[in-house]
């Protein structure tokens, strides 16, 4: 469906510590709840990670996954979420790393349930998939899919999965490069914030363009359509007509749906990660 049958799988760069369970209890109740999906989902800026968390205490995972032995070929990722995720896991990074060659450091996947520590302070689901620069991990609780398309109407897919995966890994590519060096905070529809999520969806892009490189079948249009629809569905504005009845630009991070989308397609139309200047854009 999505992956070459025979390829060969690396659970090894998934720790996945899903069923760890542990205690629970979240500072500002279900407003810091509410709060935590809106600033974070799809990438919020790894510093509002650990300030958004100063209020919240979670138990810790414990390894309790059989990923090493479920997940061995591009057959298994097309049967099984967990092993696909994998799978994405594999084709993002194998990209990357030909693309920066000696430059490219290897970052692990965390899947968990509920709770995890982190190296940005402790997390919950509730804060949506973030990467974290200290550990350079991306952390997932695998439920989000499910979330993305009953909570946030998006119509999921295998590649709004691998869109999802990509996003983080841009933050990483950022890291690599520098870019949070120069600062990651502000708000609004111009700000650093957005400017940075904005490339991550572009460098998400420019991986399903190149994702028939590694160790994925050639991506349909109706695929790019899943990331798309994704990707319009985390926008800044739609999440706050959902929660909020209103739109307000100026507390913008991650920007708008359609801004989203056209980041998107700049990365997956040109393919080439130097079009995904954001901060010297004058049209975000």
């Amino acid at each position: 469906m999505t992956f070459r049958r025979s390829a060969r799988l690396n659970p090894g760069q998934v720790r996945d510590l899903r069923g760890g369970g542990g205690g629970l209890a979240l500072g500002g109740g279900l407003g810091g709840v509410i709060l935590l999906v809106a600033v974070m989902l799809l990438g919020g800026n790894p510093s509002d990670v650990s300030s958004i968390l100063n209020n919240v205490t979670v138990g810790n995972g414990a390894q309790s996954s059989d990923l090493e032995q479920e997940c061995k070929t591009g057959q298994d990722a097309n049967q099984r979420e967990d092993c696909r995720i994998v799978g994405f896991v594999n084709s993002i990074q194998e990209y990357w790393k030909s693309r920066l060659q000696g430059d490219y450091t290897l970052a692990p996947t965390t899947f968990f349930t509920g709770s995890v520590s982190t190296g940005c302070g402790q997390a919950t689901s509730s804060v949506g998939p973030f990467y974290c620069p200290p550990d350079k991990q991306v952390y997932i609780d695998l439920g989000f899919f499910d979330q993305l398309q009953s909570q946030f109407g998006a119509e999921g897919g295998p590649l709004a999965e691998g869109y999802v995966l990509a996003h983080e890994y841009g933050h990483h590519i950022q890291d690599l490069l520098g870019v949070f060096d120069q600062g990651q905070g502000g708000t609004g529809a111009g700000s650093r914030s957005v400017r940075i999520e904005l490339q991550a969806d572009c460098y998400a892009g420019v991986w399903a363009n190149h994702a028939q490189e590694t160790i994925l079948e050639p991506i349909t249009q109706d695929q790019i359509g899943q990331a798309i629809d994704a990707a319009q569905a985390v926008g800044d504005d739609r999440i706050q007509e959902q929660t909020q009845g209103q739109v307000d630009k100026e507390t913008w991070t991650h920007g708008s749906s359609e801004q989203r989308k056209r980041w998107f397609q700049t990365g997956w139309q040109s393919g080439d990660p130097n079009q995904c200047d954001t901060f010297n854009a004058t049209n975000l």
